[in-house]
């Protein structure tokens, strides 16, 4: 009898673990949302409502983010730079920030794409420059082979290109294949041990650079520590290279203009391997190189948007 008393004491203190850990992501996801509202607009397209924040005049530009990340990595900075010159229109991909997309929905690059691209034609714009972060380089890639059509070029930020990289040690803890286990880790674990790592992942991520001041409110990087953004990056993460071979055997076949941003010190994607030795073997792809690591978007806006000026062909 005494062990049983001493199992159920043990079994009813892991439930109220659980409950409190369970209850502190919730008051989490809460207070996030509060704190970073949508600040954009709405539009529907397969995936559920898509939200996209537009600003300025002039030849369309669409900007697709990273793995885990939310249009915020273009609107705090960036954005305000290109619309000077251009119409500029950041997205959450669906699934992450305040876009919706169903559990059952797949969350391949390829199939990101054809998201990215029900969009372009819900908003009625004419063959944009497409300007990728990181994984949402790879997605514009996969874009432009399966929907020429729909783009003028690409401008892309440290992306995402090849095979080969070992997984930077930022993404420990995304490879959860089943979905049951991503959304007990998500409503768990996953936030207390968001905000405990917070220090030495942006290390990884942004580093060199520092964190830009204010991005967890105007950079939208609070978002990041809400269960369900946790369970989509897993998705994303696991599903990133499910296309990548197909990707590769494709860029011959690229019918647009490609320009490939790195910083030389970047911590998460190595520059020789998806920037140099791409551009290489490719004469329509071309390659650039600045100082900085993998979050140029928000760490090196200017060079961005010079950069982005330079490989749009429209002026």
């Amino acid at each position: 009898m005494e062990i049983l008393a001493i199992l159920a004491a043990v079994l009813a203190f892991g439930v109220a673990v659980l409950a409190a850990l369970v209850g502190y992501s919730w008051w989490v996801k809460r207070r996030v949302e509060a704190a970073v509202p949508p600040r954009g607009k709405f539009v529907h397209i397969s995936t559920g409502p898509l939200h996209y924040v537009e600003k300025g005049q002039g030849p369309s530009i669409v900007m697709i983010h990273g793995l885990g990340a939310q249009l915020g990595n273009f609107d705090q900075f960036l954005m305000d730079e290109m619309a000077k010159t251009h119409h500029c229109i950041a997205i959450d991909r669906p699934g992450m920030g305040w876009s919706e997309r169903p559990a059952n929905a797949p969350a391949n690059p390829r199939a990101q794409a054809a998201y990215i691209a029900e969009a372009i034609e819900a908003l009625g714009l004419d063959r944009p420059l497409l300007v990728g972060h990181s994984l949402g380089g790879a997605i514009a890639l996969c874009l432009a082979i399966d929907f020429p059509e729909k783009t003028r070029g690409l401008a892309l930020l440290a992306p995402f290109t090849s095979r080969g990289d070992r997984p930077s040690p930022a993404f420990s803890g995304l490879a959860i294949p089943r979905a049951w286990r991503r959304k007990f880790a998500a409503w768990t674990v996953a936030t207390p041990l968001g905000m405990w790592r917070s220090a030495p992942v942006f290390d990884l991520v942004f580093g060199p650079d520092r964190v830009p001041s204010g991005y967890g409110r105007a950079g939208g990087g609070m978002l990041g520590l809400r269960p369900g953004s946790f369970e989509n990056t897993s998705r994303d993460y696991l599903a990133s290279l499910r296309d990548i071979k197909w990707m590769q055997a494709n860029y011959a076949q690229l019918q647009v203009p490609v320009h490939i941003l790195f910083g030389r010190d970047d911590r998460i994607l190595s520059p020789q391997l998806h920037g140099r030795d791409v551009a290489a073997s490719h004469d329509h792809i071309h390659y650039h190189e600045i100082e900085g690591g993998h979050m140029l978007p928000l760490t090196q806006p200017d060079r961005c948007a010079s950069f982005l000026r330079q490989a749009d062909q429209t002026e």
